[in-house]
């Protein structure tokens, strides 16, 4: 069974149904959707509750700021009232935390080859005898780089940090040094939920 199994169904309908969240851009993908199903996502949680929508897809898209640029966008924004809190995808070591970019407060977590980014948390970075955390007061959460967290944790909420027009969690995933699209991960999760898969533990 997931880690928060009933985010990732609701969220998952949602996606199963909309494929705008799978644009033609994700071609460009450096791990493929082959390489993702064959994945294996046991104890993996869907990193976000009070799940709204989709509101930006992975790859090329038109610029926040109302411009007709196109940048390229590389990660999943999940809609979520201010607040809510942000979940740990998988078990692993927290290597980064910062609040001084477009990401705003984020964490970094990385998990044998995987590594996922998580943008826009309410919150501040602070220091203490030369170590890094992440605090958020109001929402009791406190997570310091080099700390192993558990999949399914609340290691945040989500917040308005950075660049943002509306609170929602900006996912980012790689494998390897590449980046990947969130959604075929989030397919490959609930292929497997739904018993159309087997599963081990990810390297």
């Amino acid at each position: 069974m997931f880690v928060g199994s009933a985010f990732l169904a609701i969220a998952l309908a949602v996606a199963l149904a909309s494929p705008s969240i799978y644009p033609e851009t994700a071609r460009a993908l450096e791990v493929n959707s082959s390489q993702v199903a064959m994945g294996t996502w046991v104890g993996a949680s869907f990193p976000v509750e009070n799940f709204q929508t989709y509101t930006s897809p992975f790859g090329l898209r038109r610029s926040p700021d109302g411009s007709y640029t196109q940048e390229y966008h590389r990660g999943l924004d999940m809609a979520a009232p201010q607040g809510s809190y942000i979940r740990n995808w998988w078990m692993g070591k927290v290597v980064e935390v910062s609040d001084d970019s477009a990401c705003g407060t984020s964490v970094v977590v990385q998990s044998g080859q995987w590594e996922h980014i998580y943008c826009h948390m309410s919150g501040q970075v602070e220091k203490e005898a030369g170590k890094r955390y992440m605090i958020d007061r109001i929402g009791a959460v406190q997570i310091w780089e080099g700390q192993t967290v558990q999949a399914g944790v609340r290691i945040g909420r989500v917040g308005m940090t950075g660049r943002t027009t509306g609170p929602h969690l900006h996912w980012g995933l790689k494998f390897a040094g590449k980046w990947v699209d969130p959604a075929l991960v989030l397919r490959a999760m609930y292929s497997e939920q739904d018993g159309r898969s087997l599963s081990a533990v990810p390297q």
